[in-house]
């Protein structure tokens, strides 16, 4: 059942040979080095071009991942030891180029997170990105408060209010007084959210670090000079001129159902699953168990997805369905790294009580929000299964 609504490769269709996926993998090429180049140019200028800086980055993992999905897919066609030697220095190129947009995304996440939590109607007025120490007038007992560089004070009107200022009015609660439980989570929102701004903060200026490194190092130069050769000269075997790509794209798919079929949609149908909470705060570091076969299955159907636009071009629109379980996979592995960061906060060795109590409480609330995903996951399945022919 799983399969149906996966499109499956239709029998009679006209064969899509090698030289598409040939086609496919030169413009991918052709775009990764449009990318390097706009990013190299980008970053040259300072400050201006931060914004495109970050797109061009983009653009270079896309592409990366492309390429490496369809080595991986279609491998079979490709020469063994140069698609075996590419394949792990794209993964390379596209996670290292990836984890400073993880840490400021999930850094924002969790702030306002915090935000919703405590009951502040206001959002967090410092972005994740570079903050200096601008102060501002608003901080308890008359003294400044801390404040993002080149943000507006909670006076302008409009202006968006500070985390530790919004969760700690200097002229006491604008509402009626919190209960004891809302009190002790609102004034450890704020601590909480300050240590996480640490943590995540320090974890993405050492990955943009990284990152710079990287780009300047000789094995990503080596990996270039690879992608350069892909745009002219695709290394496919002798075996490879007129094989039909429909077999091996099917394969992909297979595993994908697979996968899926293995999960637990029964589970996932409930829209709470207290299991996912047992493990939470344990001192065991080590990743959720429940997550590891949800986050294979969102690599699984990232390999579907490009294995069709290869076969179909990239310009076809993609598959709404597949676009709508790939999304909720996405919002479920940001939900679980989420997670993962409040609890490694609040192993942080003596942190005040309300401090680690507003970390648990937001903990639980990023494993609803993966449950939530989940949830979202199957019926979007589901669905797509009933509606298949």
């Amino acid at each position: 059942m799983a399969q149906q609504h996966l499109d499956p490769t239709d029998p009679t269709a006209p064969a899509v040979t090698a030289d598409a996926l040939a086609g496919y993998l030169r413009a991918q090429a052709t775009e990764f080095l449009r990318a390097l180049r706009l990013h190299r140019e980008t970053g040259a200028a300072a400050g201006s071009g931060a914004e495109e800086s970050v797109d061009a980055a983009r653009a270079l993992r896309r592409s990366a991942r492309r390429i490496s999905a369809s080595l991986h897919t279609f491998r079979p066609l490709l020469e063994a030891d140069w698609s075996e030697d590419m394949r792990p220095e794209l993964a390379w190129v596209s996670g290292t180029l990836g984890l400073e947009h993880a840490y400021e995304a999930r850094l924002q996440r969790l702030l306002l997170a915090l935000h919703r939590l405590s009951g502040v109607t206001v959002f967090p007025g410092q972005g994740t990105g570079r903050r200096g120490a601008a102060t501002a007038p608003g901080g308890a007992g008359g003294r400044p408060a801390p404040v993002a560089a080149g943000s507006r004070t909670p006076a302008a009107a409009g202006a968006p209010v500070p985390l530790q200022a919004a969760l700690v009015p200097a002229g006491g609660p604008a509402q009626p007084p919190p209960t004891p439980e809302r009190g002790t989570l609102t004034v450890g929102a704020a601590k909480a959210g300050a240590l996480l701004e640490r943590q995540l903060t320090l974890a993405r200026t050492r990955a943009h670090s990284t990152a710079l490194q990287a780009l300047g190092s000789s094995r990503f130069h080596a990996v270039a000079d690879k992608v350069a050769v892909l745009a002219s000269e695709v290394p496919l075997t002798p075996a490879a001129a007129g094989t039909d790509l429909h077999p091996l794209a099917a394969a992909a798919e297979e595993r994908l159902a697979n996968a899926v079929t293995a999960l637990p949609l029964v589970t996932a149908g409930h829209p709470y699953n207290a299991e996912a909470l047992v493990h939470g705060l344990s001192p065991d570091p080590s990743p959720h168990p429940q997550d590891g076969p949800w986050h294979q299955v969102r690599l699984l159907l990232r390999l579907h997805r490009y294995a069709r636009e290869v076969l179909h071009g990239a310009d076809r629109p993609a598959d709404v369905r597949l676009l709508t379980a790939g999304q909720a996979l996405n919002r479920h592995r940001d939900a679980s790294e989420a997670a993962a960061a409040a609890a490694q906060a609040a192993r942080t060795p003596r942190i005040a009580p309300a401090t680690a109590y507003a970390l648990g409480v937001l903990h639980a609330d990023q494993r609803h929000e993966v449950e939530a995903a989940r949830f979202a996951f199957q019926q979007a399945w589901q669905k797509a299964t009933v509606g298949a022919p």
